[in-house]
């Protein structure tokens, strides 16, 4: 019976019944007792009878280091749908509920991407309800692949209600979630649900019971229950005091209760709560009495546990925690021996088994421990892994083994993106060596793990302490650390760790070996500084690594750093077809990759990188990767036309940073802004933002995101007023690159000192800024200065040779989809005289940025399922926007998208002929 609750229940109800988007999800949170699971059970009773199908899994302690057992729990009714997904995404899924062996490396994208196929399949049957019980008990990797999935339902008839107790912080899950906090009852409440208890107690007990049960639902059943037991007064006073809090008072009730069993009876409930609950069927066999037995009668009158379908269950798992503890150590150390050996078939819960019994150091245990560590980690689970690895170490005899398995936790607790779990172990191990070289893999461990946090200071001071250490008697890892500090340098932009970097560096040997991490650091930290020398090997380093993915995404990202762009956009081609891990923790500079393809004119692959970026950070909370892709995506919206959408993920980039600790995403974020703003035609709007990327002085913010925005800011200073200060802005930076500037800032400082010239003396700069062929790699800029020259040209009569530059311009900027210069390019077309129809719209103008990108992959032909897999979605959700889209393109058929697409590259040239 639910009492007091009404509210609650109205809420919960809701979302079932809902299952829309804003009410899709349902976090309920309250500390023990408070009614969480009863509350739960109600929905999904009220779900079940509507017809809708219901999956729950419950979180138990002894699972919480089992990998995907959460996942399995919940999957188990519907496991032989997961066959009917496709291929790749079976075999994912499968490998990682083990139905499978997991062949190759996880792809942890790929499983949440079978996740979110299989629960919209499911959800095409029927609404779906999944009801997460105890979450803060549900393994790390279960709750990644869930949280995944569920970011991702759109249309689909699917809820989520996740029961977790307060003060348990579940990184996995979306912070914005709608929680619903229970609070304790009233008096009135309380007093309702005590009178509905059998034989409630009355007088000092009854006052007593209210008070000391604190409104918590199960505290007054359990201490009703106290209160009136045989041989008690039910006016007296409770037979138990103390200043127990409330838990322990209840479980010291559970214990009393537990003492009136039969010998027989304890016995089966300590194996029941030594065992996980995949075990039940396991030990069923081997003496633990079946649900139907008479046996556990008198535990369930006890109201120690209860009946289900399949199986007996404890009332609340604070008495399963009540019998667990009273027994003694010996006791529970004999429950999980014998259920050890049941469990042969099944390493990974024996291991775990096999260490609650274990009285000591014990190297065997520690051994299985570590092949179960290896065993999840091949299986993507990164927390599991760690977790094994750290009790295998508690185990481990020797001191220094025990050390060695802390740093092969921590390097496993890196990928799981909790900073202060991995300082923990590189700390324990520490304390359990001096080790050189195992110290500086713990050193480097933290460190890897600090440069993809938003404390950019904090990051730099330890890698480059640590660099200083290490660099007499280590100077691999010394420039291990110095290269994550090069990555922290990057993102911050602060001139000063640019310093300190160059002076740790030359304390290093510079031996051939080496050679490339330490082109990496000075790269990184200054590209403009001896660019050419670093530019140099670059060839050779590519070729070499073509087979190492690790290296060949490196030297892609220091190719992009040197505005090399073609080479690193070969190099990102090549490193992410043979590299099949994808979705682990995203490494340093990831959203290179994004722009490199935006610069040269991949945008619809830039928004897919930057889909898989925020994909896999997200998960495990890097806000600074997931910025760093928001302010891409924002860029290439306003460069589609798409202004709106893109204010709306520049703010989402600046919400995650400080822009005094991240000044490279700030800078990249005003860029995106000044772009929408100036599509739109706002330039002082667009000035204003496009300024924020230099100091009030001038300076670059950022010594290598801002110098690419001065072309854009001397076109808005043009139309705002502000020519002076924008030519002051672009000398300075052409002072400050000197000899270090790429032929594409080259040709981006002539634009800009074209556009701020007087027009009398422009000529000369416009073509300094198309004199170099090599420069058709950067399509959108190249096409930005043609427009400019052209216009420039036919302000002075001089038509002719506008026109040629005019025809190429628009072409860029129609394949490359950049709407609204395409508008600008037609009109300026039709002043020169060109034969341009009259201004149509893109027909895919009308659409969402998402809805765009759906119908150009199904014009290339791409399946629904294939379309989501790549763009993280559900195939439902591509089915439905589909169906929204096809009646604003004037289609019926898919068969008719690849002409629309084709034709809508193609309109303008078509009428020009």
């Amino acid at each position: 019976m639910i009492v007091g609750r009404q509210a609650e229940l109205k809420r919960l109800f809701r979302t079932v019944d809902n299952a829309s988007a804003s009410e899709r999800v349902l976090v309920l949170s309250g500390d023990a007792g408070l009614g969480k699971s009863a509350l739960l059970e109600s929905a999904m009773r009220r779900a079940g009878v509507s017809g809708v199908r219901v999956l729950r899994a419950e979180g138990s302690e002894t699972e919480a280091s089992l990998l995907y057992s959460g996942l399995h729990q919940l999957l188990r009714p519907v496991v032989g749908a997961v066959d009917q997904l496709p291929e790749r995404q079976r075999a994912a899924l499968s490998g990682a509920l083990g139905t499978d062996p997991a062949e190759g490396a996880p792809d942890l994208m790929l499983i949440g991407a079978a996740l979110l196929g299989l629960l919209s399949d499911l959800a095409d049957q029927r609404p779906l309800l999944l009801v997460i019980d105890d979450a803060q008990w549900i393994d790390r990797a279960s709750l990644d692949a869930l949280a995944f999935a569920v970011r991702r339902l759109d249309a689909e008839p699917v809820t989520l209600l996740v029961g977790v107790r307060t003060g348990d912080p579940l990184p996995a899950l979306d912070r914005h979630w709608p929680t619903l906090a229970l609070a304790p009852l009233g008096t009135a409440a309380a007093g309702r649900l005590l009178d509905h208890q059998p034989g409630s107690p009355t007088g000092r007990a009854r006052d007593q019971v209210l008070d000391q049960a604190g409104g918590n639902p199960l505290a007054l059943v359990e201490l009703a229950r106290a209160a009136t037991s045989p041989g008690s007064d039910p006016t007296g006073p409770l037979p138990l005091t103390g200043p127990l809090p409330l838990t322990g008072q209840l479980e010291r009730i559970f214990v009393a209760r537990l003492t009136e069993l039969p010998e027989s009876t304890r016995r089966s409930l300590l194996l029941l709560a030594a065992m996980d609950t995949a075990d039940a069927a396991a030990f069923a066999a081997g003496g633990l009495p079946g649900a139907d037995d008479t046996a556990w009668l008198p535990a369930e009158r006890s109201g120690l546990v209860r009946r289900t379908s399949r199986a007996i269950r404890f009332g609340h798992p604070l008495m399963r925690s009540a019998v667990y503890h009273a027994a003694s150590l010996d006791a529970r150390r004999a429950a999980h021996r014998a259920l050890a050996d049941l469990l042969g078939d099944a390493p990974d819960r024996r291991a775990w088994h096999l260490a609650a019994a274990a009285p000591g150091p014990d190297v065997d245990v520690a051994a299985a421990l570590e092949q179960t560590a290896d065993r999840a980690r091949r299986r993507g689970g990164h927390a599991a892994a760690a977790q094994a690895l750290q009790r295998a170490a508690d185990l481990a005899p020797d001191r220094a083994e025990s050390a060695r398995l802390l740093v092969a936790a921590a390097g496993t607790a890196v990928f799981t993106g909790e900073l202060t779990w991995v300082d923990e172990l590189t700390t324990a191990a520490r304390e359990r060596t001096d080790d050189a070289t195992l110290l500086a893999t713990a050193a480097l461990h933290a460190g890897r793990l600090a440069t993809l946090t938003t404390r950019h200071t904090l990051a730099f001071s330890r890698l480059t302490h640590a660099a200083r250490q290490w660099a007499v008697t280590d100077p691999d890892t010394a420039l291990d650390m110095l290269a994550g500090a090069a990555v922290v340098r990057f993102y911050s932009g602060e001139d000063i760790q640019r310093q300190e970097i160059a002076r740790v560096l030359a304390r290093l040997p510079q031996d051939e070996p080496s050679a490339w991490r330490r082109a990496w650091v000075r790269t990184v930290s200054d590209p403009a500084d001896s660019r050419a020398e670093l530019t140099i090997p670059l060839t050779q380093l590519i070729a070499e690594a073509e087979r190492r993915p690790e290296r060949l995404t490196t030297l892609a990202i220091m190719a992009w750093l040197l505005d090399e762009t073609p080479r690193a956009v070969g190099a990102f081609d090549t490193a992410f077809d043979r590299w099949k891990v994808h979705g682990r923790l995203p490494e340093g500079l990831g959203g290179a990759a994004a722009w490199a393809y935006v610069e040269y004119g991949r945008w619809e692959q830039a928004r897919e990188a930057c889909a898989r970026i925020t994909a896999s950070a997200s998960t495990i909370g890097l806000d600074h990767a997931v910025a760093c892709a928001a302010a891409v995506d924002a860029a290439v919206l306003a460069l589609q036309g798409e202004t709106a959408e893109a204010r709306s993920r520049a703010a989402e980039a600046l919400a995650l940073i400080d822009p005094l600790e991240s000044r490279s995403v700030a800078v990249y974020v005003r860029r995106a802004l000044g772009t929408a703003y100036g599509a739109e035609g706002a330039y002082e709007t667009a000035y204003d933002q496009l300024r924020l990327a230099f100091t009030a002085e001038g300076d670059p913010v950022h010594y290598h995101a801002s110098h690419p925005v001065l072309a854009e800011l001397a076109a808005a200073a043009v139309r705002t007023g502000h020519r002076d200060e924008a030519r002051s802005i672009v000398e300075r930076s052409a002072r400050r690159l000197g000899g270090g500037a790429s032929p594409r800032l080259r040709a981006l400082i002539s634009r800009a000192r074209a556009l701020l010239a007087d027009p009398e003396d422009a000529e000369p700069y416009f073509r300094e800024a198309l004199a170099d062929p090599a420069l058709e790699h950067w399509p959108f800029e190249r096409a930005q200065t043609r427009l400019d020259f052209a216009e420039w040209l036919r302000r002075r009569r001089r038509i002719a040779e506008a026109r040629p530059l005019l025809t190429s311009a628009l072409e860029a900027f129609q394949r490359l989809g950049a709407r609204p210069w395409v508008e600008r390019a037609q009109a300026e077309s039709r002043a020169a005289g060109i034969g341009v129809a009259a201004v149509t719209p893109d027909a895919l103008a009308g659409l969402t940025p998402q809805q765009q990108q759906i119908i150009r992959l199904a014009a290339r032909g791409l399946t629904n399922r294939e379309i989501g897999e790549k763009l993280f979605l559900s195939p439902r959700t591509v089915s439905s926007h589909l169906y929204r889209s096809f009646p604003k393109l004037g289609i019926t058929a898919r068969s008719q998208l690849r002409d629309l697409v084709e034709g809508t590259l193609v309109a303008t040239a078509g009428s020009r002929e």
